[in-house]
């Protein structure tokens, strides 16, 4: 005789169609995103060894402002359709908007194995933003969709993890495919095959997560803790609260638009930095390898560690060891001390990274959170492109050093600024 339990559908309330909400009730299709944000960072990590050289030595570009042009379009497109991404997850599906995501990723490799002038490289790299916006927003909102209110830490680390260590992989072996075959087109053959198979997954196994969003509003509700709270805000609220108003999520976009300054300038100015100072292009690429790598792994810890020891100390002493390794990498020389201060980088950033993004999902109620989300990461990836222009006109004027000196500070001044301002919040449900 069949038991009751057997007629249950596996992630749902029992006797119900209404989905459970956590990891473990949701592990399938938890992983599947983890896997597909893994080739979403792919794309992103073929291009942060070989494409300022490309720059330098297939197109003779001398200007550090001119060539990091293709970071600053790559920014400010990415952090628009961030905004847009959380917008459209609400209103046209978490699914479809991957799906979007992944069909602007296709043409990228060849445009830039193709390109007959820099113009080419620039416009795959607005291509490439409007990919990464889409689907790095969306697979995390998803993940936190999937697991309710009590993992959000460790569901953000997992995902920034996957795409952190594979733009770490991805700038290793691109490297090493260009020391032995050319700066292009092999390298980027790689970036084919993660965009073909990002897509066909969500086309086939992904499914939306638009009913674990509904049942974590339902248990809100049923909440005494949250009786009073209004479910829906509109758009300018969510941007107002996110930007200025509300000192969790504000202040939390102000630390991830550093964050992702001093990583456009890792990215555009540290292979440069390094071939001037007679680093091979092997050396570079391992150097590469070590910052995202750190940065990846490390977060399959902090993101958990920010559930049990809260919030803003990883973020405030994140912040200022980023500006410190920074500083040194700067001023420091020799491979050791890169390495050293490379591996101090990517953990400053584990600590900051998927943490800032769980203060927008201990605050932002579930009906809004996607939208906050969206704002917080257009903030935090208009870093890439005022890093780029400000990294870009302080290289040509007074040298690489200064540059990437300058973010340094910036960055520890904004861990400081974290401190004064952010409360803790992971204590808290869901709202303010």
């Amino acid at each position: 005789m069949t038991s009751a339990a057997s007629d249950v559908i596996p992630g749902t309330v029992h006797g119900s169609s209404r989905p459970l909400l956590g990891l473990r009730e949701n592990w399938q299709q938890f992983w599947l995103l983890v896997l597909i944000n893994a080739f979403v960072g792919t794309m992103v990590g073929l291009e942060r060894t070989v494409l300022p050289l490309i720059a330098e030595q297939d197109f003779g570009i001398a200007s550090r402002s001119a060539m990091l042009s293709f970071i600053a379009t790559f920014g400010v497109v990415k952090a628009v359709t961030n905004l847009v991404a959380g917008r459209l997850g609400e209103i046209w599906t978490r699914k479809n908007v991957l799906i979007t995501g992944w069909l602007f990723a296709i043409p990228v490799p060849f445009m830039v194995m193709f390109a007959p002038s820099w113009k080419w490289i620039v416009g795959a790299n607005l291509l490439l933003g409007i990919n990464q916006g889409l689907t790095w927003s969306t697979t995390v909102i998803m993940k936190i969709d999937l697991v309710g209110p009590r993992n959000r830490g460790l569901a953000t680390g997992l995902n920034e993890f996957a795409g952190y260590l594979a733009v770490a992989v991805a700038a290793f072996v691109s490297g090493e495919i260009a020391v032995h075959y050319g700066l292009r087109p092999e390298p980027f053959y790689l970036g084919i095959a993660a965009a073909t198979l990002g897509l066909l997954l969500t086309l086939v196994f992904v499914r939306d997560t638009a009913g674990h969003v509904r049942e974590e509003i339902r248990e809100i509700a049923h909440s005494s803790q949250h009786e009073s709270i209004e479910s829906s805000l509109p758009s300018f609220t969510v941007f107002s609260k996110a930007t200025w108003s509300d000192p969790a999520l504000a202040t939390a976009s102000h630390a991830g638009l550093v964050n992702n300054l001093n990583d456009g300038v890792a990215w555009g100015l540290f292979p440069l930095f390094f071939a001037a100072a007679g680093t091979s292009l092997h050396e570079i690429s391992i150097l590469a390898f070590i910052y995202p790598a750190t940065w990846g792994v490390s977060q399959l810890a902090t993101g958990h560690l920010s559930d049990r020891w809260g919030r803003k100390g990883l973020i405030v002493s994140g912040m200022l060891l980023q500006g410190i390794a920074l500083v040194t990498i700067a001023f420091a020389h020799g491979m050791i001390v890169w390495m050293a201060a490379a591996a101090c980088l990517g953990l400053g950033t584990a600590m900051v990274y998927p943490t800032l993004i769980s203060v927008i999902g201990d605050v932002a109620h579930p009906s809004w959170r996607a939208n906050a989300v969206g704002v917080y990461r257009f903030w935090r990836d208009s870093g890439y492109a005022i890093g780029a222009i400000a990294a870009g006109f302080i290289a040509d004027r007074w040298g690489m050093t200064s540059a990437i000196a300058s973010v340094g500070l910036l960055t520890v001044a904004a861990g400081v600024l974290a401190a004064a301002r952010m409360p803790e919040t992971h204590t808290r449900s869901s709202v303010p």
